[in-house]
């Protein structure tokens, strides 16, 4: 790169529906790894907005396990209490309703009765047709989803750590997505994009699969006109991935990092073991000596 990057905040945001697993670690510490390079704080932003699946115990494991293997993070809760009483999601559900709203008052929405075992059937690849948006479904009837009118052919920038910015567009998988679920309560990529302006978070970190959720909520910001989240620049990272090539993941039930914990693993064992992953041969103690030994392709000296 040209220039030194100095960012203000980036945020490390795992989503407790499991316990935290060895791919949420090398995400953790590529993105302390980053945040040490140009002066971000990092924010601990726990994504609790899947009522369903987000459990105490899962909450805990995160402060346990961000504490075991030393990831640090500069701001956000530092316990159950604190998380639940000023930085849950349930806080700023205010800020999710003013948005919709101002989608729906904008006419950029249209309701669906579709469920996903119906959207995986209509189309390939799991992709939206667009089935409900010309039935004038009103966004008030029962148990409809909230889904986004979205424009195919609007131009993306964005930016990111490896040079200028990247222009696409919507990959079709995020065509007209869901912005309010049916039980009424916002989806992901709309609490995800309001809580990063919120809190003012100018670098994201984030797995390679998540580049369509960055396409997406960089759309959704301009549809809520609001521009500064245009901003941020993003830097996508590989994924760890077990021996059937698959990410690793909590639903898939890959090992957490609280069995290796009750298995008398050490901080540094954790690290080894994730380095053996991706193919590392060098000792590797702690995350700072793992990242130094990976190929991530960040640089910030040029």
């Amino acid at each position: 790169m040209e220039k030194q990057l100095v960012f203000k905040r980036t945020r490390i945001a795992p989503t407790p529906s499991g316990h935290l697993h060895p791919g949420n670690i090398l995400s953790f510490a590529i993105t302390a790894a980053i945040a040490a390079e140009t002066g971000a704080k990092i924010l601990l932003r726990i994504d609790d907005f899947d009522r369903e699946r987000t459990n105490k115990l899962y909450i805990q494991d995160i402060f346990d396990t961000l504490n075991f293997l030393e990831i640090p993070w500069d701001e956000g809760p530092r316990n159950l209490q604190e998380f639940e009483h000023e930085y849950s999601e349930a806080c700023r559900t205010d800020i999710y309703a003013e948005a919709l709203q101002y989608l729906k008052d904008t006419g950029q929405l249209f309701a669906c009765t579709c469920t996903r075992t119906q959207v995986v059937t209509a189309g390939a690849d799991s992709v939206y047709q667009g089935t409900c948006r010309n039935k004038n479904i009103p966004l008030d009837a029962e148990n409809v989803s909230w889904r986004i009118k979205t424009d195919h052919t609007k131009a993306l920038d964005v930016r990111t750590l490896k040079g200028p910015a990247i222009k696409t567009v919507l990959p079709a998988p995020m065509r007209d997505f869901i912005v309010r679920k049916k039980d009424g309560f916002p989806a992901y990529q709309l609490i995800s994009v309001l809580d990063d302006i919120h809190f003012g978070v100018d670098l994201v970190v984030r797995g390679d699969d998540l580049w369509p959720s960055t396409l997406a909520q960089l759309y959704l910001a301009s549809a809520l006109e609001q521009n500064s989240f245009a901003a941020t620049t993003f830097y996508h990272h590989p994924l760890l991935i077990n021996a059937e090539g698959e990410k690793l993941s909590k639903s898939a039930g890959d090992t957490p990092v609280q069995s290796l914990r009750k298995e008398h693993k050490r901080p540094a064992d954790i690290y080894a073991m994730i380095a053996d992953v991706l193919g590392i041969k060098n000792s590797v103690r702690n995350w700072q000596e793992l990242i130094a030994l990976m190929d991530t392709g960040f640089n910030n000296n040029g």
